[in-house]
């Protein structure tokens, strides 16, 4: 007897078999001819396969005529060909194990339609719903692919550290990491003594790998790291987290055009492979959460990027004749409004911009000969807006540090970052991709709470 899944037990060539599958009921209706009709899934696929369990089971009475939904189950039986339309197999149970029970009055997921706003409230449980099934899929597989492509071009995947005591970005938007009793904190001068915490220093969770990143770009040539990454802005909206996972490659000798060709086979293979390995799940998406999503993916796999300088596409928002909420001007960040116009009205098609103001980015960037901008860009995508941004990395020590003066930053607390400019400094470039907005995208799916595991954010760390 082979044991195998229900996605194995749902092909064709599965019949004929004994096999034995293990999951979870998702219904169960008794026919009046002495048998019971079981939808099964375990995880392994979007559908279920349907299970034959006929009343001559010796315990066909006391259990399978109980079984609830969420109920946990070992089937043995014989996959048939289905006389049923819309599925290719069936089961014809020889056995049927009832190994947990989900109590009817009490188990949440009894009935459907829930809101995603409930299911929030038991994360615990959502996976076992068909959408956070297809999203934790979908999330398997764009997380296989960031390795896959990575990893064909010649890449070395470097770990990054969690803890760390420099800001990449330079908001101070961070979470402190501490062992420090805030009830008595050890005090000089009035201030917290941090020689008295756990790394002798002030200590935070990172927001990027970059820096890091930088280091090993500098040696080894085409990194990436992919990990979890931190902010504390008090951002409550649904495209923000305080806990997501970034893909950061760094690419020692690439310059702004190699940054961006790189993005752009990037996302193209992502969409490829959840396109191609998920297909089920994107079909599922398309029906029941974003009638657009198949339209939109196509658009951005089969039309080049259209790129664009940060100069010219505030002209082209100046002329649009439009009502924005927040307004345009050169110098002011692009807001997803005006991103969106760009990408969904004015171009329809994916849209890299550069060259942005260098007082909007921050000073790892390498400034433009003009003084005014720096080498930065951004991948904007129809539907979400930005979805990558990155730039070449100013490699030039003095310009750098100048660039860390002018946005409050002190050099030496950056010694061994501008040692990277000091010992054989070179040109390089890289860029960030957040997973999570990344499956959005995808998915068409409205809130960013609903496509990592359990999400983080301002009030809320449950489970």
């Amino acid at each position: 007897m082979d044991k195998i899944t229900v996605a194995e037990a749902r092909r064709v060539e599965a019949v004929g078999r004994q096999v034995r599958l293990r999951g979870w009921v998702r219904t169960r209706r008794d026919s009046k001819g002495g048998f019971s009709f079981i939808e099964l899934n375990d995880g392994s696929c979007q559908g279920n396969v349907q299970v034959v369990a006929p009343g001559e089971l010796g315990n066909y009475e006391t259990e399978v005529k109980h079984l609830h939904t969420g109920a946990s189950v070992v089937i043995d039986g014989e996959v048939k060909a289905s006389p049923a339309k819309g599925q290719a197999t069936e089961v014809l149970a020889s056995r049927v194990e009832r190994v947990g029970d989900a109590d009817a009055e009490s188990y949440p997921l009894q009935k459907k339609g829930h809101t995603f706003e409930f299911l929030r409230t038991i994360a615990h449980l959502r996976p076992r719903t068909n959408t956070f099934g297809a999203i934790a899929r979908l999330r398997n597989q764009v997380s296989k692919s960031i390795h896959d492509f990575f990893q064909e071009q010649g890449f070395l995947y470097v770990h990054t550290p969690i803890v760390t005591a420099s800001d990449c970005e330079g908001g101070g938007a961070l979470f402190r990491v501490t062992t420090i009793d805030p009830d008595s904190p050890p005090k000089v001068d009035g201030k917290v003594d941090y020689t008295k915490d756990f790394f002798h220093k002030p200590a935070y969770l990172t927001v990027s790998g970059q820096l890091q990143v930088e280091a090993f770009a500098c040696s080894m040539g085409k990194v990436y790291t992919f990990g979890p990454t931190f902010r504390a802005e008090n951002s409550n909206t649904p495209r923000h987290l305080a806990e997501f996972w970034m893909v950061e490659p760094e690419m020692a000798f690439f310059d702004l055009t190699d940054d961006m060709d790189l993005a752009e086979a990037f996302l193209k293979r992502i969409i490829r492979d959840a396109l191609t390995h998920c297909a089920e799940d994107m079909k599922f998406f398309a029906e029941r959460v974003d009638k657009e999503v198949f339209a939109r993916l196509e658009n951005v796999l089969n039309n080049p990027f259209r790129r664009v300088p940060y100069t010219e596409a505030v002209d082209i928002l100046l002329k649009a004749g439009k009502t924005w909420e927040f307004p345009v001007a050169w110098g002011n960040d692009l807001q997803s409004e005006h991103e969106r116009y760009l990408t969904e009205q004015h171009f329809k098609c994916p849209v890299i911009l550069y060259d942005y103001p260098r007082t909007l980015k921050p000073f790892y960037m390498r400034v433009n000969d003009d003084g005014k901008t720096v080498r930065a860009m951004d991948v904007l995508v129809p539907g979400v807006g930005e979805i990558i941004g990155g730039s070449q990395r100013e490699e030039r020590l003095d310009i750098l540090e100048e660039r860390m003066r002018e946005q409050g930053l002190h050099p030496e607390g950056y010694a061994w970052y501008l040692d990277l400019r000091r010992y054989g400094t070179v040109p390089h470039a890289g860029f960030g991709l957040g997973l999570e907005r990344t499956i959005l995208f995808l998915s068409g799916m409205a809130n960013i709470r609903d496509v990592i595991p359990f999400p983080r954010t301002p009030g809320s760390a449950e489970f």
